[in-house]
C-alpha cells in the first residue's frame, strides 16, 4: 500500500443526522476552503499533497465543542484549518457547525490531532 506524505482530514460531526447527500456537501466544503487556505499560506505543502494524489480522509467526531478542541489542538501545531457552518437552507438550523477540515498538511502532524478517531461509516 502507497504510504502518503501528507493528508487532508475533514472530522464530521457524529451527533448529527444528515443525508448523504448533505453529509458529501458539508464535507467537500470543509476540504476545498481548507485546501484553498493551505494553497494561499503554505504553497508547498499545496503542491507536495496534490502531486501525491491528494489524500483525504473522512473521521467521525463527536459534538461540536469536540471540534473546536480539535481546532485548537491543529492551531497549536501550526495546522490549517477551516470550521463548517451551514447556511441552513435545507436540513439544518442556520449556524450549524458540521464539519472541521485540517489540512493537508503532513500525516504524521495531523496524526498527532485526529489519529484516534475513528472513520467515519
Amino acid at each position: 500500500m502507497k504510504q502518503f506524505k501528507y493528508k487532508q482530514v475533514v472530522v464530521v460531526r457524529g451527533d448529527l443526522r444528515m443525508s448523504p447527500g448533505k453529509l458529501a456537501a458539508q464535507v467537500a466544503h470543509g476540504a476545498v476552503a481548507a485546501a484553498e487556505r493551505v494553497r494561499r499560506k503554505k504553497l508547498q505543502v499545496f503542491k507536495e499533497w496534490l502531486k501525491e494524489g491528494q489524500k483525504k480522509v473522512v473521521l467521525r467526531g463527536g459534538r461540536e465543542s469536540e471540534l473546536r478542541e480539535l481546532q485548537q489542538r491543529a492551531k497549536e501545531l501550526g495546522i490549517e484549518t477551516e470550521l463548517i457552518t451551514d447556511a441552513g437552507l435545507t436540513e439544518l438550523p442556520p449556524g450549524t457547525v458540521t464539519v472541521l477540515a485540517l489540512g493537508p498538511d503532513l500525516s504524521e502532524t495531523l496524526d498527532k490531532v485526529t489519529g484516534k478517531l475513528p472513520l467515519y461509516q
